[in-house]
């Protein structure tokens, strides 16, 4: 990512999907930033996203090769986080998104995780764990307690 980049200080939305792009870095100038498309690159890890943690609300991250969810936790204003399609393989890289206290709309499906594990099963625990989740993979969250009132 270039360093010009930052120079973009009035930026809300930046979409550079689609360029080989390796790691996150140079976003220290972009003080409004609020969605960051990054899909179908080569990233690996989600570093580098510091400088935009008090403003980003949405991260298109989807088409990459994140394994670990380490750093996603700067991220104290994302409401959506759409990574499908990447190399999450561990439940416990889940237990990371409790720590994102607005997130809504989460969409990871076509990551290895939901061939080693009973997602529905996951799903629920990621419910239970993230209080203001109102869609998973694309699908409206249903809470218990919103089934006992609806009877």
């Amino acid at each position: 990512m270039d360093a010009s980049l930052s120079t973009l200080v009035n930026c809300t939305q930046l979409s550079i999907s689609t360029n080989c792009i390796e790691k996150i870095a140079n976003l220290n100038g972009l003080k409004n930033l609020k969605i960051l498309s990054l899909g179908r690159n080569n990233i690996k890890s989600l570093t580098g996203l510091e400088a935009v943690g008090d403003t980003l609300e949405e991260l298109w991250i989807s088409y990459n090769q994140i394994e670990k969810l380490k750093g996603i936790n700067v991220l104290k204003k994302l409401k959506v986080l759409y990574m499908s399609n990447n190399s999450v393989k561990d439940t416990a890289e889940l237990t990371k998104l409790a720590e994102l206290p607005c997130l809504e709309d989460l969409l990871l499906i076509g990551n290895p995780i939901y061939e080693k594990f009973d997602m529905e099963k996951e799903k629920e625990v990621m419910i239970f764990k993230c209080c203001t989740l109102k869609k998973i993979d694309g699908i409206p969250v249903v809470r218990p307690e919103e089934e006992d009132s609806s009877s």
